[in-house]
């Protein structure tokens, strides 16, 4: 039997799950695990057990077998993850301490500014600020300087990613493609700092301690026989490198072309572009590695952006949630009810997203709002104006991409969980007044971890041949005019002064509460 099946390896936030894949893009099998997403001994703190992460994966993976697939079959495996979070490894590649996941909210404060001609560019730049929050938020800061006992033994710091190959194969490997977090990486040539670097004053880190990089589609090295044993993946297989999963999603997505968008509804919201140059969307917070070897993923993230649905499903749905269950039914069915129960515009309820503070654009101090509030709103149209609110702000994030790169982007692809409501693919489409797609799966970072393998294992010659066998669309959602002339006026003439003049506000509430802290302060 020929070995053209991909297995893939999804560590999510909220599952892990071990996906097949043939060379036309179909998902043949699956096996999802639940997880617990962190344990926290203290406000703001997430933390799990590294070992939890390998025995979850392991358990989806045997997952896998039980249902009968053929481990003949499979070529090669790819791994993809969370993004930033992060393990510490002493030399005999054992954890020193819980890894720090990317939900974790902890700062550091008291830290050396950086100093000399960064220092005084940055000032110059007004980008000081945005330089110690960096710091502050930096793992690695808090780590050596509240548990330096730890630090010393530190032999290898890894992205989840890291610590999952390092588990299947035995070598300390990663993907150039994963490296998306606060650590002395040089994004524009995509590979670690040079010593002279910023990042290495923000961030010190010796770079012994870091993994060897592997360009995406690279072979990372082969299942061992220890991980054999444990997953039941057949030892020797190659491991491919793949990417963190936003970039594999854009290439799932079949966005690899700069003028198609790639819109992820999930916990953080994002859009990203595909280029083979180097662009700044907002100048100074670079663009993060592709999954394609060489070329960049140019994002804007809404922080907390699809956790926003979940809050308010948590929150305010459990009617719905409670018929789907009677009815056998998926939830989202039900809540596009709702939102279809109010007009376009929620009857000028304004939500602006801005529920976690972001890097630059908004600024640290920002905050979310909602304007507009009459007695006629109900929860449906609080719940529709959440929808419309994060299709605004990733419209903004949309034109600030156009005006930097110079390339319009003239379609769009949607995945993650938001995806598979059609109330808000269609508000997607009313608002950008752009077809909105939604992909023929699913499982969008899986698949696109998938295409890294079958491109480094030469079941497909390249990236071009890959995306176009094995990405496809589903459904398009086209915009209706007439709405998208409301949803048009709505931001250019609402949405988009709301920040600059509530801005003034959130600086007052910051000083006065102090929250959110600046960075430094405890």
């Amino acid at each position: 039997m020929p070995k053209d099946i991909l297995l893939a390896i999804d560590y999510g936030t909220q599952s892990v799950r071990a996906l097949t894949f043939d060379l036309r893009g179909n998902l043949l099998a699956k096996s999802q695990v639940v997880i617990e997403s962190y344990l926290s001994s203290q406000p703001g703190w997430a933390e799990q057990d590294p070992e939890y992460f390998w025995q979850t994966l392991c358990q989806a993976c045997q997952g896998l077998w039980a249902q009968g697939v053929d481990k003949t079959s499979i070529a090669g495996v790819a791994v993809t993850t969370q993004r930033s979070t992060l393990i510490n490894l002493d030399k005999n590649g054992q954890p020193l301490r819980p890894a720090i996941v990317w939900l974790d909210q902890r700062r550091t404060s008291g830290l050396k500014p950086v100093g000399g001609f960064w220092g005084l560019a940055f000032a110059l730049s007004g980008m000081k600020e945005t330089v110690a929050y960096l710091q502050a938020e930096a793992e690695a800061n808090w780590i050596r300087t509240r548990q330096p006992e730890i630090w010393a033994k530190t032999h290898k710091y890894l992205f989840l990613s890291g610590y999952l190959n390092y588990r299947l194969t035995g070598q300390f490997n990663d993907s150039v493609g994963s490296q998306v977090g606060y650590i002395p990486f040089d994004y524009k040539h995509l590979n670690w700092s040079k010593r002279w670097d910023w990042k290495h004053q923000a961030v010190p880190l010796d770079l012994s301690r870091l993994p060897k990089l592997v360009s995406p589609a690279g072979q990372l090295g082969q299942i061992s026989a220890e991980a054999s044993a444990a997953s039941g993946i057949p030892a020797g297989l190659p491991v491919i490198a793949a990417a963190a999963d936003k970039a594999c999603e854009v290439i799932g997505a079949g966005c690899l072309e700069p003028h198609i968008g790639c819109l992820s509804y999930g916990t953080t919201a994002t859009i990203n572009t595909t280029h083979r140059r180097y662009i700044e969307v907002i100048p100074l917070i670079p663009p993060y590695p592709s999954a394609v070897p060489g070329a960049y993923s140019l994002e804007v993230q809404i922080y907390r952006g699809y956790w926003m649905v979940s809050w308010f499903k948590n929150e305010f749905g459990h009617h719905e949630q409670k018929l789907a269950d009677e009815r056998g039914i998926i939830p989202e069915e039900l809540f596009d009810e709702l939102v279809n129960q109010v007009p376009a515009g929620s009857m000028g309820l304004m939500l602006q997203p801005y529920w976690s503070p972001g890097l630059k654009v908004p600024g640290p101090e920002a905050k979310g709002a909602i304007i507009g509030f009459g007695d006629v709103h109900t929860r449906a149209h609080f719940y529709r104006a959440i929808l419309e609110g994060l299709a605004y702000a990733l419209r903004e994030g949309k034109e600030r991409t156009e005006k930097r790169s110079g390339i319009p982007i003239t379609e769009l692809r949607v995945s993650g969980g938001g995806s598979q409501s059609d109330a808000a693919m269609q508000i997607t489409a009313n608002v950008f007044g752009l077809p909105a797609a939604r992909p023929h799966i699913y499982e969008t970072s899986g698949l696109g971890a998938a295409i890294d393998a079958a491109v480094g294992l030469k079941l497909h010659p390249d990236f071009d041949t890959a995306i176009k066998e094995m990405t496809r669309v589903s459904r398009v959602f086209e915009p209706e005019q007439h709405t998208h002339r409301l949803y048009n006026q709505l931001y250019q003439r609402v949405y988009k002064q709301m920040y600059r003049k509530l801005q003034p506000l959130y600086e007052e509430i910051r000083h006065i509460t102090g929250y959110p802290p600046k960075p430094g302060e405890a």
